[in-house]
């Protein structure tokens, strides 16, 4: 059985987090969520310093290093265009700040401590949305999950020769409470048409992917996006 790694996994409260959480349990895992609970770190990803607190309090938990880094914290909230000027800007802002930019500090933290220890892996979970786009009135999260593609592809084509790993899985809907209040919200049932395997995907088949891709995606993958969104979008 290959040696437990030290893990800083993101968004751990619920829904994929949990469930990442879960299938890297006999590893050295610390977790993630706004509030704190369960032994997780608290931190707001609306604040940047709470950001970095996150990543030195997990390297303190940890023994000092830290080999893998799973960004997973997220938001999905609405942000309809027929909003005034400010309350659209703010959305906007708000949700590339959660799901974009402290994603890419932690992200540069982690290559930073990588280089020092001879390497190292990072996977993103961003969603189909990076590559078919979302609803009108989601355009903010479209775009979060894109610039996250975006700089996967990048760190892995500029750290590779270091031994420094980036991967991202790309679910479609998932049946977590967020997904399950998008899906009410949008007809249900019939958005499932959209998807040839006829089910939205389990927080546990997009764990899974995350586990492999942590764990044991051979390196010549890294770069690599994997789908998991039953066919609904497919490149």
């Amino acid at each position: 059985m290959a040696e437990s790694l030290n893990i800083l996994v993101t968004g751990t409260s619920r829904g994929i987090g949990a469930s990442i959480r879960a299938a890297l349990a006999r590893h050295n895992i610390v977790g993630h969520s706004t509030r704190g609970r369960d032994g997780e770190v608290a931190a707001d990803f609306s604040d940047i310093a709470q950001v970095t607190a996150l990543w030195w309090e997990a390297m303190g938990r940890l023994g000092g290093h830290i080999d893998v880094l799973i960004n997973n914290a997220g938001m999905f909230e609405e942000t309809p265009i027929e909003q005034g000027d400010d309350g659209w800007l703010a959305g906007w802002e708000k949700t590339m700040q959660v799901n974009l930019t402290a994603s890419a500090a932690l992200s540069r933290l982690a290559v930073l401590h990588f280089r020092e220890k001879g390497g190292g892996r990072i996977v993103n979970v961003a969603s189909r949305a990076a590559y078919r786009g979302d609803s009108p009135r989601h355009w903010h999260y479209a775009a979060s999950k894109a610039g996250m593609i975006g700089m996967t592809k990048t760190i892995a084509r500029g750290y590779a020769a270091e031994n420094i790993l980036a991967f991202a899985v790309c679910p479609g809907f998932t049946m977590t409470g967020m997904a399950e209040d998008y899906l009410d919200s949008r007809g249900g049932a019939k958005l499932l048409a959209d998807i040839p395997l006829g089910r939205v995907a389990s927080a546990e088949e997009v764990a899974e992917t995350v586990r492999w891709l942590a764990i044991d995606a051979p390196p010549s993958a890294t770069g690599a996006v994997i789908d998991v969104n039953g066919a609904s979008f497919v490149r």
